[in-house]
């Protein structure tokens, strides 16, 4: 049984690995953790190769992959308008949000794909709205929902710095 928040992705090469972070961009580190304290949010048998989990500390919900790359450990919301990344699907270092079916590399920051509302990349460049293939065209009628769509800026993730002690996952989380 596999707990909720907790998505295996068929076909993902599972074969043992040590648990290690994932490195990330340096200039994609999450405002406030670079004098922050680790500390220890999950057990690294609670997060076998290919899956997502969502720790909860206050106010602040991170969602923790265990990539090909490694252990990342990034805002639980998607860059583009807040839905759990830990709900949605893991394929490899790319996470699929389950709400309007953007794609993040969580080994880049980067959208690999924009979601179906379109809207301005993280470099200011802008994307129409899209259909899934198979599914109609979508019509987006002008008016304040179409400007507000076409405004909405898609956002690199931020990345909390990892760090695997004592069997632990230990992230570095702001104390705001």
């Amino acid at each position: 049984m596999v707990p909720i928040g907790v998505v295996v992705r068929s076909g993902y090469d599972s074969t043992e690995m040590d648990p290690r972070p994932a490195s990330f961009p340096s200039g994609l580190r999450a405002p406030g953790t670079t004098d922050a304290p680790f500390e220890a949010v999950l057990d690294v048998v609670d997060l076998p190769p290919g899956m997502l989990r969502r720790v909860t500390r206050g106010e602040m919900d991170v969602l923790l992959a265990h990539t090909p790359a490694g252990i990342v450990a990034t805002d639980d919301r998607c860059p583009h308008m807040s839905a759990p990344l830990s709900i949605g699907e893991l394929d490899g270092c790319v996470v699929a949000c389950p709400l309007h079916e953007g794609r993040f590399d969580l080994s880049t920051g980067e959208t690999v794909q924009m979601p179906t509302t379109g809207g301005l990349d993280a470099d200011g460049t802008y994307h129409p709205t899209w259909s899934p293939g198979g599914r109609d065209a979508k019509v987006d009628p002008p008016g304040k929902k179409a400007e507000a769509r076409r405004l909405t800026r898609v956002r690199r993730l931020r990345y909390y710095p990892v760090r695997i002690a004592d069997g632990r996952i230990q992230v570095a989380l702001p104390r705001f």
